[in-house]
C-alpha cells in the first residue's frame, strides 16, 4: 500500500481532473480502505446523475439542510465522518445503503469556495473511520485543493458550457422575473429545489447574485428560449 507522500507525489503529477478521479478511486482508495471512493466537481457532476429520472435524489443528497456531512463541509471546509455528527441510528435513516455504513469525506475548495468533495465509504461490517482517517484526508485535502487551483486558472473551465439544461430553463425564468415559487410551479418542483439549483449555478459561474449570473449567461438565455 503506497504512503501518504507517495500519494502526495500521485496527485500532483495528475494531467487532468479524469486523470485525478483515476487515482482517488485506485490508489487513494485502497490507502482508506474504502468500499467506494470518488472525487465530485460540483460545476462538473457526472452526466449519470444529471439524468432527469434522478435529479430529485441528487438534490435531495447535495441538500445541506438534509445531508449533515455536506452541511459540516460548507460550513467548516474540513473533513468528517459521519459518526463526528450524527448517530449511527440517525445515519442509516439519512442513508441506508449497506455499502455506505460509513462515510468519511473532505473538501476539495478554490479562492476559499468549496468547489468539491473528496469521498470514500466502508461496507456493513467494516470498521468505522477514525480520527488518523481525518488527519490523512486533511492532508491529502490540502494537496487537491493546490491541484485544482493551479490547473483551473492555468486552464479555465467554459464554465456556461457546464450547465444542465434544466439549470438553464431555471436561469431563463429568472431572467423573465419570476420568484422561486414561480419557477417551481411553472417547472413542478419545489421551491426549495429551485433554491438548490440557483446555489449550483452561482458556483458553477463563481458569482453571487441573479444579476450576476444573467449577466454571465445573457447570450446563453437568447438562445435557448
Amino acid at each position: 500500500m503506497a504512503d501518504l507522500q507517495s500519494l502526495f507525489q500521485t496527485l500532483t503529477q495528475a494531467k487532468d481532473e479524469l486523470e485525478l478521479r483515476s487515482h482517488i478511486h485506485t490508489q487513494v482508495g485502497e490507502y482508506f480502505a474504502a468500499k467506494r471512493s470518488g472525487l465530485f466537481f460540483f460545476d462538473a457532476l457526472p452526466e449519470t446523475i444529471q439524468q432527469p429520472n434522478l435529479q430529485n435524489l441528487v438534490e435531495l443528497a447535495l441538500s445541506t439542510e438534509y445531508n449533515p456531512v455536506l452541511r459540516y463541509l460548507v460550513e467548516r471546509h474540513a473533513p468528517v465522518h459521519e459518526a463526528l455528527i450524527v448517530s449511527p441510528k440517525a445515519w442509516r435513516l439519512i442513508c441506508p445503503r449497506t455499502d455506505h455504513w460509513h462515510v468519511l469525506a473532505g473538501p476539495v475548495v478554490n479562492r476559499g469556495q468549496l468547489v468539491g468533495t473528496v469521498g470514500f465509504t466502508r461496507a456493513r461490517g467494516m470498521p468505522a473511520f477514525d480520527t488518523q482517517n481525518l488527519m490523512d484526508l486533511s492532508a491529502l485535502c490540502l494537496h487537491l485543493s493546490t491541484w485544482v487551483a493551479t490547473v483551473r486558472s492555468s486552464t479555465p473551465l467554459l464554465k456556461t458550457n457546464t450547465l444542465t439544461s434544466r439549470e438553464m430553463q431555471i436561469a431563463t425564468l429568472v431572467g423573465r422575473g419570476l420568484t422561486n415559487a414561480e419557477i417551481g410551479a411553472e417547472l413542478w418542483i419545489t421551491e426549495n429545489s429551485v433554491k438548490q439549483a440557483l446555489k449550483r449555478i452561482f458556483r458553477k459561474l463563481e458569482v453571487s447574485s441573479r444579476t450576476q449570473m444573467l449577466a454571465r449567461i445573457s447570450d446563453r438565455i437568447e438562445h435557448f428560449q
